[in-house]
């Protein structure tokens, strides 16, 4: 998150306060000798003067935001009060170099020798160039800023700083892939760069690359231990990959850091909307925008918390007052998202469809294009190498145990529901969306794409993901993997657990796209963003799925259709319960009462009690999804 690092008020605050300590006749003259003093000095009035920028500065824990603030403010006080323009760019650079010599350990006079130096070569327009760099950061024109990181490390290719700070303005317009390799270069020329780790973990996780993103935020908080953003950061990292009571320690962590802080108390309400504690959520949530008005992902969480009505006309104002004073584009995109949920609640489809696709479209900009061919060429392959006849014969090295269900389907298409379910039965668990069999996939699809592995590797397999489900709960007997992606992997995760059960959610073909369009799976899930490649996705897990039907044995898939299972909540219900080998409890009709984390975008949904308005949504939007209506024929 980034909130805290726009509060820049005390920053700027300490800029001025230096400008006046430089020039110390309040009465807004300045003397000749004042005037040119930077350009000759290199003597004890001008060291006593960074020993100051040290003392007032060092305390704020400056990141380039504010200290960017700082700079502007020193700036400008200065021409205010007439000094010339040139003067108050070198007086500025000195300011800059002491506070960048300070975290390099320099002493001020080595500062002076610095300046001095930058003085005599190529490298002398560096400092102007991060300084103005960093002031249109502050003014949120990060292509400008990005354009002038780029001026500066053309001329100082080693700078880290620089590099860290280009990664940032990439980052913010949403091009993780260049930032990324930025914020590497950044860490390789400056290994204990904390803040670069830090971003680097960030655009890690938004990039669905939980793992990395983990082994980044953790090296960011063993070099600063207090830094309460990457705790959060590491906090959600952790939420992905289904470690749930770390991530509540790490937000704890930061609490105790920053109590007050925007993202901090963002992340409180985040976590009390996951556990199901609404009113606590939008209460906290409400005190972050208090914190800080401008606050775009706390103002996004309150619309998911519950049903918007009219009387919510507050909310899409504070959101409105966001976006006109400018964000950050992934900001914007989440705004956009929560205003297209306020209008769908508000029966404004119109409207909400147009900020639905304004998010998609900010999305889509940024995000890597899907690559219909090469979805097409990896259904094929799972189709030519799990073959009925190979599935059937078994394998060698597979686990005989009956504890994984998989519950697969198309994302927004009831997975969550299901799990919720299931997981209310005294003998299950819900573990979530788990990243296993996807990962082990990516990590070795040149070998499994090709053909089932050998017996070591199943047994391998099959005992890695069995201690990922005990990690989860060692007591039920029963643990829903509820990864909707495992649609892809059926063939694999059937051969290394011929007696796990898979259920499969089936949903109307255009309700379901229409909800995936409907939610941010940008990082994850780029075929979401534009409805023709939904419609080419959805295609291909259809095909995909009905070769599973067919090749899989007779027992190991049951299909349950949405509708009916709204139709006839407890008929449907008995039926994956017996189907998965659990006698019948009937605590799996009070399932929205069951306490348990939900880390996914159906958290509110499946703590409700059925409902079928859900169904048969998309014709409130029929005439601006002509791209899905072609989907009527899988239905």
């Amino acid at each position: 998150m980034l909130l805290d690092w726009f509060n820049t008020r005390e920053a700027a605050q300490v800029g001025m306060t230096l400008a006046d300590c430089y020039l110390p006749d309040a009465g807004g003259s300045v003397a000749a000798d004042r005037k040119t003093q930077p350009a000759k000095s290199g003597g004890s009035d001008l060291q006593k003067f960074l020993q100051r920028v040290t003392r007032e500065a060092g305390p704020l824990r400056l990141n380039l935001f504010k200290r960017a603030k700082l700079l502007n403010s020193f700036k400008w006080r200065l021409l205010d009060r007439g000094v010339d323009r040139n003067t108050a760019d070198e007086l500025t650079e000195m300011v800059l170099l002491q506070l960048s010599g300070r975290s390099l350990g320099l002493s001020p006079s080595d500062g002076v020798a610095r300046i001095r130096s930058a003085e005599r070569g190529p490298s002398r327009r560096v400092p102007a160039l991060l300084a103005d760099a960093d002031a249109r950061m502050t003014d949120g024109d990060y292509a400008e800023a990005a354009s002038r990181y780029q001026e500066a490390l053309a001329l100082e290719p080693r700078n880290a700083l620089a590099h860290g700070k280009l990664g940032l303005a990439l980052q913010l317009e949403g091009k993780y892939r260049q930032a990324e390799a930025e914020f590497r270069r950044a860490i390789e020329l400056k290994p204990a760069y904390a803040e670069a780790y830090f971003r680097l973990g960030t655009v890690l996780r938004w990039r669905g690359n939980f793992s990395a993103s983990e082994t980044a935020l953790r090296r960011s908080i063993k070099l600063d231990p207090r830094n309460a953003d990457a705790l959060v950061g590491l906090g959600q990292t952790l939420s992905g990959l289904g470690a749930w009571d770390d991530t509540k320690s790490c937000i704890e962590k930061a609490q105790r850091l920053k109590p007050r802080s925007a993202t901090v108390l963002c992340a409180r309400g985040w976590v009390a909307s996951i556990e199901g504690r609404f009113e606590e959520a939008e209460r906290v949530l409400r005190e972050a925008v208090d914190v800080d008005p401008q606050c775009s992902e706390a103002w996004a969480w309150l619309a998911d918390l519950r049903r918007m009505t009219p009387a919510d006309k507050d909310w899409l104002q504070g959101a409105e007052r966001v976006l006109a004073k400018g964000v950050p584009p992934v900001e914007e995109a989440k705004l956009r998202f929560a205003m297209g949920k306020y209008f769908n609640d508000l029966q404004s489809f119109p409207r909400a469809f147009k900020e639905y696709k304004a998010g998609n479209e900010i999305y889509k900009s940024v995000a890597s294009p899907y690559d219909r061919a090469a979805r097409t060429r990896f259904v094929d392959e799972m189709i030519r190498v799990y073959t009925r006849e190979r599935l059937a014969a078994g394998a060698a090295g597979a686990s005989e145990s009956t504890k994984p269900v998989l519950v697969v389907g198309m994302m927004r298409s009831g997975t969550s529901l299901m799990e919720q379910i299931i997981a209310s039965h005294p003998d299950a668990a819900g573990a979530g969306e788990l990243d296993f069999w996807n990962s082990t996939v990516e990590r070795e699809k040149k070998f499994l794409q090709r053909e089932p592995p050998d017996a070591p590797t199943f047994r391998k397999l099959a005992d890695s993901y069995l201690r990922v489900l005990d990690r989860r709960s060692q007591q039920a007997s029963r643990v829903v993997d509820k990864a909707p992606v495992n649609s892809d992997h059926l063939g694999l995760i059937h051969s290394a657990f011929p007696n796990a059960r898979f259920i499969y959610m089936r949903r109307n073909p255009i309700d379901t796209c229409l909800s995936c369009y409907f939610q941010e799976f940008a990082s994850m899930a780029a075929f979401t963003l534009d409805l023709s490649d939904l419609a080419h996705y959805y295609r291909e897990h259809h095909r995909l799925i009905a070769h599973w039907r067919e090749a899989l044995p007779a027992g190991t898939l049951l299909e349950v259709p949405y509708a009916e299972l709204i139709a006839d909540q407890e008929g449907w219900s008995r039926k994956v319960i017996e189907f998965i080998g659990l006698p019948w409890d009937p605590c799996c009709l009070q399932f929205h009462e069951t306490a348990r984390a939900v880390v996914t975008a159906s958290n509110w949904q499946v703590r409700q009690r059925i409902y079928s308005s859900s169904v048969g949504r998309w014709q409130h939007y029929e005439k601006f999804i002509e791209p899905l209506l072609e989907l009527r024929d899988l239905d």
